[in-house]
């Protein structure tokens, strides 16, 4: 209780906000939905894995800071169950619907968030894909500039583009088979034409869906074990600008970080090493992204308790260990405290529009959204 006590002090001092909230069961997913709600759901392999949707604090909405706050500040809005794990959860923009994936293949699960008048979150269809039995679980990303699409595969000769509606598949990757085998760590719409995928190995791959027979291979990871794993966070171009203006960060099992700028894809922009123990036997819960309003600004989290920000513009391609401008240790001395083995965070994610507030859930059902004072001298 010391270390805890201890903490509670500090978070005085270094937190403009805090607020807690204690689910049910393990979390791994955060995603904002219209309304500025977040979805959150349960991956244990039990039947009757929560999806709820919850409104978030008052102060979030609002640019007032009220300092810590106590526990159960968010409220649920509605809610659903599903029969798999879920392992990855995408609102669908301008819609009500969620698109879900998890084990034990690599189908997606469709849900429609109900009307004022419900409280509930319903499964509405199913997406199957091709030759899916025995693949593992989906990645996914979604994007309505044209219509409601999500972006979904497990490997890289599995990666298809979905009508979430309609469920008619209007893109699948032309890719030959010696090169497709591998396991994908992440996937994202850069706009409407442009995806990238991340393969678990590190390797970055950009098609064109105009161009189905095109895949453009950017730069290779750096030089690492095989048996390292690598997932990828893209930030949003700005309006009017190039969406491969904007780096993309690749994070690997052994706390790696690796920035390209996808316009010249020859050399890295910058190599790094995360301040972060060494990777356990998994590395399913990694997960690197880009503040959305702090230039330059981004956060690691899945090899313990913590989340980590950092500062990457005065980054080189040393490959020096960086060190983090603020490390969140709220999950370790201020979750549930009923599970014996300490917390994991299982995903972040930022605000989109508060500078330094972010959501970080963990394997304990602990739920956090913390806004930190800003360094002397930082920007922001």
């Amino acid at each position: 209780m010391e270390a805890a006590d201890e903490w509670l002090l500090q978070s005085l001092r270094l937190y403009r906000d805090l607020h807690t909230f204690e689910l049910q069961a393990p979390t791994r997913l955060i995603e904002w939905a219209r309304g500025n709600r977040v979805c959150v759901a349960g991956y244990g392999q039990c039947d009757g894995n929560e999806i709820l949707q919850l409104i978030p604090p008052p102060t979030l909405l609002t640019k007032e800071t009220q300092g810590l706050c106590p526990e159960r500040d968010f409220k649920v809005e509605c809610g659903g169950f599903s029969e798999r794990p879920v392992y990855s959860l995408k609102y669908v923009p301008d819609t009500s619907l969620l698109v879900t994936s998890g084990p034990p293949d690599s189908s997606l699960q469709v849900w429609q968030v109900s009307a004022e008048d419900s409280d509930v979150i319903k499964s509405v269809s199913t997406i199957a894909t091709e030759n899916g039995t025995g693949q593992s679980w989906a990645k996914i990303a979604t994007i309505s500039a044209r219509a409601p699409w999500v972006l979904h595969g497990s490997r890289l000769d599995r990666v298809q583009i979905t009508e979430v509606e309609s469920r008619k598949n209007v893109y699948t990757a032309a890719i030959q088979a010696s090169r497709g085998s591998e396991e994908l760590g992440s996937l994202a719409f850069l706009d409407c034409n442009l995806l990238l995928l991340c393969c678990a190995t590190g390797r970055l791959c950009l098609a064109d869906t105009r161009q189905p027979q095109s895949l453009v291979e950017a730069v290779p990871a750096p030089s690492a074990p095989c048996s390292e794993h690598w997932c990828m966070g893209t930030r949003h171009a700005a309006q009017g600008s190039e969406p491969s203006s904007q780096p993309v960060a690749r994070l690997s099992s052994r706390g790696l970080l690796a920035l390209t700028d996808l316009r010249k894809t020859s050399e890295f922009l910058a190599l790094a090493k995360a301040r972060v123990p060494s990777p356990g036997s998994g590395a399913e819960f990694l997960c690197v992204s880009w503040a959305p309003a702090l230039e330059g600004y981004l956060a690691v989290s899945g090899f313990d308790g913590t989340v980590h920000v950092y500062d990457t513009q005065s980054w080189d391609s040393s490959g020096k260990e960086a060190e983090p401008i603020f490390v969140h240790k709220g999950h370790i001395f201020g979750g549930a405290g009923g599970s014996r083995d300490p917390p994991l965070v299982t995903v972040h994610t930022w605000h989109l529009q508060k500078p330094r507030t972010l959501l970080s859930a963990a394997s304990d059902g602990s739920l956090h959204v913390w806004d930190w004072v800003q360094p002397c001298g930082k920007c922001g």
